[in-house]
């Protein structure tokens, strides 16, 4: 792994300030007097450039590969250098290799549970939308106004609306909510009340996901919400 050399400095200078605030993560080998580095190596080469002799550590007793890998998953995603999708691909990599929900990553990181979940929602973005937030050429407000447009080819048109227009995530919502009332050009569309367009527009950008609102001639209705896994529907609630 590589670290920034700025970054290490900045936190070397902190850790002779306050010294070291989060233990690093070990784990006895067989020989009990040799240890090995599961979480922290970051602090660790921090706290060599400070000259500290020696460290905080929790040790963990012989933990099997699995969990070894889960400790190391978590404390990557407390890193402040990755970005959404690095973000992202952790999450997935937490829930689907060691079958976590949302709210049991979202405690082992110090999130909120509907940050964990439209964070991972970032992987159904096409790869150019995910290269564009990689890049920084947009960040990830934007990203999530366009997971409310319904498909990949909608997406990467605003994109690169979004690019060359240099708009921000507020001007980004608007240009979705104005791309989904568009009218088809195939299929003509019913005159509808336009307060009541603007409503399922609305909840479209706001919730990320499919919304239809239907009403008849006496005014009663439905909302539908659509989903397509568990995890958004945990989403939604």
């Amino acid at each position: 792994v590589r670290f920034d050399p700025d970054e290490l400095a900045e936190l070397a200078e902190s850790i002779r300030a306050h010294g070291i605030l989060q233990p690093l993560v070990v784990a006895r080998t067989e020989n009990s007097a040799e240890f090995t580095l599961i979480a922290g190596q970051r602090r660790l080469k921090a706290a060599a450039i400070a000259e500290l002799r020696t460290v905080p550590a929790v040790v963990r007793d012989f933990p099997s590969d699995a969990e070894m890998l889960e400790l190391a998953l978590i404390e990557n995603l407390q890193r402040t250098n990755l970005n959404p999708m690095e973000t992202a691909a952790a999450y997935q990599a937490l829930a689907d290799d060691f079958g976590m929900a949302h709210d049991e990553i979202a405690r082992r990181v110090g999130k909120q549970r509907t940050t964990v979940s439209n964070t991972i929602r970032l992987l159904r973005l096409p790869a150019p939308v995910q290269t564009a937030l990689t890049g920084g050429r947009i960040s990830e407000g934007h990203a999530r106004a366009l997971l409310g447009l319904l498909t990949a080819e909608a997406q990467q048109s605003a994109l690169s609306t979004i690019i060359s227009k240099n708009l921000n995530v507020r001007q980004t919502e608007m240009l979705v909510r104005q791309l989904l009332g568009a009218p088809s050009k195939k299929k003509p569309v019913a005159e509808r009340p336009s307060a009541e367009i603007d409503l399922e527009d609305r909840l479209r950008a706001t919730l990320g996901t499919k919304v239809n609102l239907k009403r008849n001639r006496k005014g009663a209705g439905r909302v539908v919400i659509h989903f397509y896994s568990d995890e958004e529907l945990d989403a939604l609630t």
